[in-house]
């Protein structure tokens, strides 16, 4: 009986020194390491993107690289001014990731609690002048925009291209007398495109990204603005780990090809 009883205990130690094994490895030392048995998980979910109007074509192309990057994620974008953006966020709006088109607004962000960690400038931009195919108005120069004749619309000062377009008034000393201030850049740019309007001050990317619908009249003025571009997860993010893989994407490889493509310059 007690024979038995000592080589079912010496079985049971058997089967037990097995299945440790199946979980362990030995090193080149000969001492026996416990794999880890916390699974790799991929992106998986939504993530919400809070993103300035500026960034509306470039971001959307991402959003579709970085789903193909994590077959079990998918980007859900809400574009619009960088200042109206930090209101909702401020008024509890749910997002995982915002990225801004000015510090001044990223910092509005942090003051109000709403951003988790350090910013990461990802991107620069400059000014332009977007006029109707054909430029009817013939405006030449920044200073064009202050003749009455000229249709101009502008970024409300509280959006970074206003504010933008503020700082380069101030450098020339001329004051411009706009038929409207739009809410975003986007705004601005489809006043000019629908021939609403003679002129409008948006951004260079801007203006490449519509193509064909208007064209580009430089001005070395722009050059005394230059608007650096921060993103960062958003504080109490449902998706935190997609906010961070959507960040790291935008500042990588990836993201620099496709902003460098788009016109956007380094940070």
């Amino acid at each position: 009986m007690r024979a038995r009883s000592l080589l079912t205990a010496a079985t049971a130690v058997a089967i037990a020194a097995v299945a440790f094994t199946g979980c362990s490895s030995t090193t080149p030392s000969g001492t026996t390491a416990v794999a880890s048995s916390t699974p790799t998980t991929g992106v998986t979910g939504t993530v919400t993107v809070f993103a300035a109007a500026s960034l509306t074509k470039t971001f959307t192309e991402l959003g579709t690289e970085f789903e193909a990057a994590h077959p079990g994620a998918h980007v859900a974008f809400s574009f619009a001014g960088s200042s109206d953006l930090v209101s909702q966020l401020s008024a509890g709006a749910p997002a995982d990731v915002f990225a801004s088109a000015d510090q001044a607004n990223m910092t509005k962000a942090e003051n109000a609690k709403v951003i988790d960690g350090s910013p990461a400038d990802f991107a620069t931009n400059v000014l332009a002048i977007a006029v109707p195919p054909g430029n009817p108005a013939h405006v030449k120069s920044f200073a064009d925009l202050a003749s009455p004749s000229v249709k101009t619309v502008i970024c409300a000062p509280q959006v970074p291209c206003g504010a933008a377009t503020a700082t380069v008034e101030k450098s020339t000393g001329v004051t411009l007398t706009p038929v409207s201030q739009e809410s975003s850049v986007t705004d601005v740019l489809g006043k000019v495109s629908s021939g609403e309007a003679d002129a409008g001050i948006v951004y260079r990317t801007d203006v490449r990204g519509a193509g064909s619908k208007v064209e580009s009249v430089p001005f070395p003025e722009a050059a005394t603005t230059v608007n650096v571009y921060p993103i960062a997860r958003v504080s109490d993010a449902p998706n935190p780990e997609g906010a961070a893989a959507f960040v790291a994407f935008v500042t990588g490889p990836e993201g620099r090809k496709a902003l460098a493509a788009a016109g956007f310059g380094a940070p």
